[in-house]
């Protein structure tokens, strides 16, 4: 044989190996919905002396190996945080190179032995796409496009995104929406004269509540998460999923993002299932 044939019976061999874990993983309760903050790229290229943007292109193939593994253990919805709203405050060079990187990868999405393709998977882009380069938002369209018919697995990826940004986009949508609600309103009690209409006009214009900001949010698409990842050991959130994360479990493992593997999302699952009836506590008060 090949080095290519022993790569791929190793590889046979290593996802059958992680599918018997991980069917004794699944006894207990295992997440439907994880999220990554993908924290320790360019630290992780200062500490290995490597080329600026190969610390990304590494953490690139950290992503691909952690969505195999997820898909394996049976987890419906994966989202992760790709590039804040934020980061556009870095250099002109480095965000340059990072909208580069980002529209190669996009377009990797859709090749036919993707791994959005092999199990299924449907992508969406959440955040104000309009903020990003012409290029790199065509490819999402594209992606988006391409997986649309897939439905057994769903891949949020969040870019020029924070969750202030998302609440005030998803309040605005929903007072337009009122808006025109109140406008039509007006539109049939100027016609009609009915007394009725303007009573419940009042009543429509108080009544913006959670349900029409959550129905608004970028975030509509997938349900709460029930683990945030952030590696390099840092526990905050940065600005992601804020409004989704009220009842999730917060695991962060010091590792860099290129650094993660196997036996860290595992060790994610195993603290979720030691915390999971107090979690789903708080998702029920």
């Amino acid at each position: 044989m090949d080095v290519k044939q022993i790569t791929q019976v190793f590889e046979s061999l290593a996802s059958f190996a992680r599918k018997c874990f991980f069917g004794i993983l699944s006894v207990a309760a295992t997440p439907n919905h994880i999220a990554f903050i993908m924290d320790g790229n360019r630290r992780y290229s200062k500490q290995h002396n490597l080329i600026d943007g190969a610390g990304h292109r590494v953490g690139f193939s950290s992503l691909m190996s952690m969505l195999r593994y997820c898909y394996e253990l049976g987890v419906k919805y994966v989202t992760i945080y790709a590039f804040s709203i934020e980061n556009f405050k870095r250099s002109p060079e480095e965000v340059q190179s990072l909208m580069d990187l980002m529209e190669e990868k996009i377009e990797g999405l859709i090749k036919e032995e993707s791994i959005v393709n092999q199990y299924g998977v449907r992508v969406y882009f959440i955040g104000n796409l309009k903020l990003l380069s012409r290029p790199v938002r065509l490819a999402a369209e594209r992606a988006m496009d391409a997986t649309a018919k897939n439905s057994k697995a769903v891949l949020s990826i969040c870019i020029a995104y924070t969750s202030t940004d998302e609440i005030l986009h998803a309040v605005e949508e929903s007072c337009e929406e009122r808006w025109g609600k109140i406008k039509v309103l007006d539109d049939c009690g100027a016609g009609y004269g009915f007394m009725e209409l303007g009573n419940e006009r009042n009543q429509e214009k108080n009544t913006i509540d959670v349900s029409d900001i959550e129905r608004h949010m970028y975030m509509a698409v997938a349900p709460d998460p029930d683990i945030i990842i952030r590696t390099s050991g840092v526990t905050r959130l940065s600005n992601f999923l804020l409004w989704q994360s009220t009842s999730c479990l917060l695991y962060s493992p010091s590792i860099m993002w290129p650094e993660i593997g196997f036996r860290h999302l595992v060790l994610a699952v195993l603290d979720f299932q030691k915390h999971f009836y107090y979690l789903n506590r708080q998702k029920l008060t």
